[in-house]
């Protein structure tokens, strides 16, 4: 079988461009996935809709959410080679005090979330730097700010995908072999016509203890936009946000009667209603945060759960304040679905969740209950810099659901569930190509279902999950893989993005090579067994060590 495209990268006047590997979307799994297939010989055309590459991590401004063994195992060598060049970059260019310098575990805004919360912009720079030689080398090709719009297709096979700017409206058309989808919402699948599914699968489709008994597909979780904020002297209140006085009296089911603009929100876990606490640049001892949600959830102060600058850990007036990333359920936005409707309406759902984030921010410094029995905080003052913006809200919003591939593969909750699978562990794959731990976390949804939070085991990522069940050059590279709407709340984080994206990546280069099928990789073992070595050679764990046991 002769290779499907050219094996080097071309531009044509006509506005084409070909390649080995097409990768859309340049988040954690796009850019694992563009990194993974340039070492391996393949030439990359590698996309991305925002101005900044790394998704989740930079342009959604989220901080990594991790197991508790990170630092020692867990991840891949690369995905750790990220976290290293993350603090390296502290630890080179910013002030830091002789203690924080000396700290092994480096965590520059001491959160609560992370053992490595920082500022989202280090870890573009970061990203940068690890595409930097493949891109001077005409081997990875980053085209910037434009969207997918259309793909054409032969039978089983995708041809083409043509990317339109949203800086000019220019069309680019890119002929690959292999198509890789690293979207955030999948949004090859309807492009491409790859069978996918949204939202809840029934209880009867999945056997899943979580799932409701009939399908349903507009049932997703909570978007969110992210902003960072910090406290200073003055008044820098916003203008008061258009739709604040309707989301000042949005009382959502969940909520149990109180309104979503306040200090509480329901514990994930009992479900009852918390009540956190908020304190500005609280003076705590940074070296001291030992960020391990296992132990403690670190939510009980909402400003150093998601702190990505602890100026303690600086030169004195380095930061004017600690940076406080704001990420809480108060800025959940679960009205409606941003899946699978027209793209205006999709606009138009995301502009309302920034005015939710707007109307939170706005209720912090107008109306929020302090601890001296005052009202307001009219010294939060956004940060555009630090998220890249103008607006001062993170570019993009963090989507926690996508549309999911109908996978060769299909995880549920019966092989990741501690309460199904005991002592057992996960299950383990045979064609396993990576590993993550994260409990599964389901945030409130647009169906008006409250938080679902079940404990997992440390689990493998199925090859097969990644693989449709009939397209045969179409790849799967973020939280669009064969999970189900339970299963997507544990495998769609930071580390686990990753893994899968290099390993598409590494697959979609095997491929190449060998002029071979994803299908036929993944169903005879010879040829499994050498991409699994190769995984293992580039420093991918395959299976969890002796000793990792669940929360």
């Amino acid at each position: 079988m002769s290779n499907p495209t050219p094996s080097t990268a071309s531009t044509a006047s006509t506005g084409e461009i070909t390649a080995d590997v097409l990768v859309v979307g340049a988040g954690l799994g796009g850019v694992a996935a563009a990194l993974a297939a340039a070492e391996r010989g393949a030439r990359v055309v590698l996309t991305e809709e925002f101005p900044w590459i790394g998704g989740q991590l930079t342009s959604q401004a989220v901080p990594p959410d991790e197991h508790p063994w990170v630092e020692s195992f867990g991840v891949t060598a690369s995905y750790r080679r990220l976290r290293d060049g993350i603090r390296d970059t502290y630890r080179r260019s910013y002030p830091l005090t002789d203690a924080a310098r000396g700290w092994a575990g480096l965590n520059p805004g001491a959160g609560w979330v992370s053992k490595l919360c920082h500022e989202p912009r280090v870890a573009v720079g970061v990203l940068e730097e690890m595409l930097a030689p493949w891109r001077s080398a005409g081997r990875i090709s980053l085209l910037e700010r434009v969207r997918p719009t259309s793909a054409t297709t032969d039978g089983d096979r995708v041809t083409s995908v043509t990317l339109t700017s949203l800086l000019d409206g220019a069309r680019t058309r890119v002929i690959a072999g292999y198509v890789v989808d690293a979207t955030e919402t999948g949004e090859l699948l309807p492009l491409t016509g790859t069978e996918y599914v949204t939202g809840f699968e029934s209880s009867a489709e999945t056997g899943e203890p979580s799932a409701p008994d009939e399908a349903q597909p507009g049932n997703v979780q909570a978007l969110s936009v992210c902003f960072a904020v910090e406290h200073v002297d003055g008044d820098r209140t916003i203008d008061r946000p258009e739709r604040y006085d309707f989301w000042r009296s949005y009382r959502p089911a969940a909520w149990n009667g109180a309104p979503m603009l306040s200090w509480q929100a329901p514990n994930p876990r009992t479900l009852a209603m918390d009540v956190r606490t908020f304190t500005p640049n609280p003076g705590d001892d940074p070296l001291a945060v030992d960020a391990d949600q296992s132990k403690n959830p670190g939510d009980g102060n909402l400003w150093t759960f998601r702190r990505i600058a602890a100026r303690d850990l600086f030169a004195p007036g380095h930061y004017a304040s600690d940076l406080c990333l704001v990420n809480w359920p108060s800025i959940d936005y679960f009205l409606d679905p941003v899946l699978d409707v027209p793209q205006d309406v999709v606009d138009a759902r995301v502009a309302d969740a920034r005015q939710l984030s707007l109307s939170m921010l706005y209720w912090m410094q107008t109306e929020a209950p302090r601890p001296d029995g005052g009202t307001g905080y009219p010294g939060l003052r956004l940060r555009p810099d630090v998220m890249g913006s103008a607006d001062g809200l993170a570019q993009a919003p963090y989507h926690r659901e996508s549309r999911r591939l109908r996978a060769l593969t299909t995880v549920t909750e019966n092989d990741v569930s501690y309460a199904v699978r005991g002592d057992r562990g996960a299950t383990r794959y045979d064609d396993s190509v990576g590993v993550g731990m994260y409990r599964i976390d389901l945030h409130p949804s647009t169906g008006g279902d409250t938080y679902i939070d079940v404990a997992s085991t440390p689990f493998e990522i199925p090859l097969g999950a990644l693989i449709p069940q009939r397209v045969t050059n179409l790849l799967a590279a973020n939280k669009n893989i064969g999970t189900t709407h339970v299963t997507n709340g544990c495998y769609r984080l930071h580390p686990v993005e990753w893994n899968i994206g290099e390993a598409a990546g590494h697959l979609a280069a095997f491929c190449t090579d060998r002029g071979l099928r994803p299908h036929e990789v993944q169903s005879k073992a010879d040829l499994l067994a050498e991409l699994q070595a190769e995984l293992t050679a580039a420093g991918v764990e395959l299976r969890w060590p002796a000793g990792a046991h669940p929360y």
